[in-house]
């Protein structure tokens, strides 16, 4: 931690000279979220199921994430370079190696054309699959929904993308290293790619499709994931917006087999802006995961789960939000347990304090 701690220190300095000198060229930012989370399951560990990532501790004050970034564009190269801890970095990296646990965001893009917005970006990356990240601010809940802890946050590869002059179309090509990985998995060879098309025609309406095709396992074993993401966001008046997402997923029983083990996911987000300041935030949401293939549950094979989530969110100042939301998981099988014996429902509360900046 002393290490990490120390890197960021120099890094916040060596951009702030740079952005003194070269303003249009270098911005630093950062982010952090200080969260609480009751879980009235009450987690002996207090670590909530192994299925959530973020806002995973019970009944303690601590950091989600804390994150400084370091950004310089200029003419046809731009980098990013991203370092973070906190309890998501904890359970979202957990399996990469050494430093690369700490790693947010590492890459570098090439513009390819003077004129036109074509990009060859390599590196690490936040994903190109599902509505939500790991920002909590950036999205209208408190809490990561059930899709996206069942999907990549993360990825690294090459990507190339294009972006038309109105910026109504988006089109990007990926090659990666696997399925939400830094560093290739042992033994596996095979090559994971992906797709993504986001359509904007207005500032009221966005829509998106993004695929993953891959191998999840080494050469010796093989066995294919086919992922398809889409959602669309679409602002209703001047204070209702609605996000609402359908997933779907498959994996290959066997190397060379023609079955598969399915899960999808379907979700609706309405937001309603109460004014300048303040909004309310409802979800439902529907995993099925009957095969258990990214769930992961350690006691039954089922994963069944409805999702409802209030939420309250207020804009304290410029750069600085406040949130408390109530969320109730209720599943077919009885996979949530803690103090008590296992049962069907889950009832959580949590509250946080974010703070970001830019300069």
């Amino acid at each position: 931690m002393k290490k990490l701690v120390t890197v960021l220190g120099i890094l916040c300095f060596a951009f702030t000279v740079n952005a003194q000198t070269e303003k249009k060229a270098f911005t630093i930012s950062g982010y952090g979220e200080l969260y609480y989370a009751y879980d009235f399951d009450k987690p002996l560990n207090n670590r909530r199921p192994n299925y959530i990532y973020s806002h995973n501790r019970h009944n303690e004050v601590t950091v989600n994430l804390a994150m400084l970034k370091g950004n310089y564009e200029e003419g046809r190269v731009r980098a990013n370079l991203a370092l973070m801890t906190g309890t998501y970095a904890n359970a979202n990296l957990s399996t990469e190696p050494g430093v690369l646990k700490n790693i947010y965001e590492a890459n570098v893009g090439i513009r390819l054309h003077k004129n036109k917005e074509i990009w060859l970006d390599a590196g690490v990356m936040p994903s190109h699959l599902g509505a939500e990240g790991a920002i909590s601010m950036d999205y209208p809940t408190l809490t990561r929904s059930l899709f996206a802890e069942g999907s990549p946050y993360y990825e690294s590869g090459v990507c190339l993308s294009y972006k038309n002059v109105s910026e109504t179309w988006y089109l990007a090509l990926l090659y990666l290293n696997g399925w939400q990985t830094i560093q290739r998995q042992s033994g596996n060879s095979t090559p994971s790619g992906g797709t993504q098309i986001t359509y904007t025609p207005n500032d009221k309406i966005t829509v998106n499709w993004s695929t993953f095709v891959g191998s999840i396992t080494p050469d010796v074993s093989r066995r294919m994931r086919y992922f398809s993401d889409l959602y669309g966001i679409v602002k209703i008046g001047k204070k209702l917006t609605l996000t609402a997402l359908f997933d779907f997923g498959s994996d290959q029983s066997a190397k060379g087999s023609s079955n598969y083990y399915g899960w999808y996911t379907v979700a609706a987000i309405l937001q309603y802006q109460l004014n300048n300041n303040a909004s309310i935030t409802a979800r439902g949401e529907y995993f099925q995961d009957a095969y258990n293939r990214v769930a992961g549950t350690p006691i039954f094979t089922d994963f069944l789960v409805s999702g409802y989530s209030l939420g309250y969110n207020y804009e304290v100042m410029k750069g600085v939000m406040w949130r408390t939301e109530a969320k109730y998981y209720n599943s077919y099988d009885p996979i949530f347990s803690g103090n008590s014996l296992s049962k069907r429902d889950n009832l959580l509360f949590t509250t946080s304090l974010a703070v970001r900046f830019k300069r």
